[in-house]
């Protein structure tokens, strides 16, 4: 058990309302890019080139994962797959009574991420509108990071805030002390005795 276990339907479905925000922001910053920005050019820079708005589509998954797989089978896939993964977490959103309410707001958001982009699979047939560029400088030999969208980062925020939430809870729990039914059950049998 976490400190504050989460049984409440009325905070899940609090909680929702960010993977609410999340799907809106990303649906509309992708429908501007579409209308302002030509496909693959350059529509804004900043600090130098640092931080650079670009529109791009993406026909596979994260960092272009999944590109060589022939036409037919990768829209098929690309929709089919991300919809299991995103069941899966829903499922386990609605039914784990163990998450605590900072699990249960980080899920809602990688939640949020994933249908907005599931969006684009099905109404986009050219791929997910990413648009966010970033300079890596040459770390693990990359010049740019991939390009992401609003999306992409609530995934990857919000699953590592799952991640650290996890791992901060469970230390927590392993350093209380656990106090035994047995322990409690001896005192009552020599009060009654």
């Amino acid at each position: 058990m976490t400190d504050f276990p989460f049984r409440s339907a009325r905070c899940r479905i609090d909680a929702l309302s960010l993977a609410a925000v999340v799907i809106v922001l990303d649906q509309l910053t992708k429908a501007i890019i579409v209308a302002r920005i030509p496909m693959y050019t350059v529509g804004l820079r900043w600090f130098d080139g640092l931080i650079r708005i670009i529109h791009t589509r993406n026909p596979a998954v994260a960092f272009s994962l999944g590109y060589g797989i022939p036409e037919p089978w990768r829209g098929i896939v690309f929709m089919l797959l991300p919809a299991a993964v995103i069941i899966g977490v829903g499922v386990y959103y609605w039914r784990s009574a163990e998450l605590n309410v900072v699990q249960t707001w980080m899920l809602a958001g990688v939640l949020g991420g994933g249908l907005g982009n599931l969006v684009d699979r099905f109404i986009r047939p050219e791929g997910v509108v990413d648009f966010i560029d970033v300079a890596f400088f040459g770390l693990f030999g990359m010049e740019r990071w991939p390009t992401f969208n609003v999306a992409d980062a609530a995934v990857v925020v919000c699953g590592i805030g799952f991640v650290v939430s996890t791992i901060v809870f469970e230390t927590k729990n392993r350093q209380k002390p656990h106090t035994t039914s047995s322990s409690t059950e001896g005192v009552s049998d020599e009060q009654e005795g």
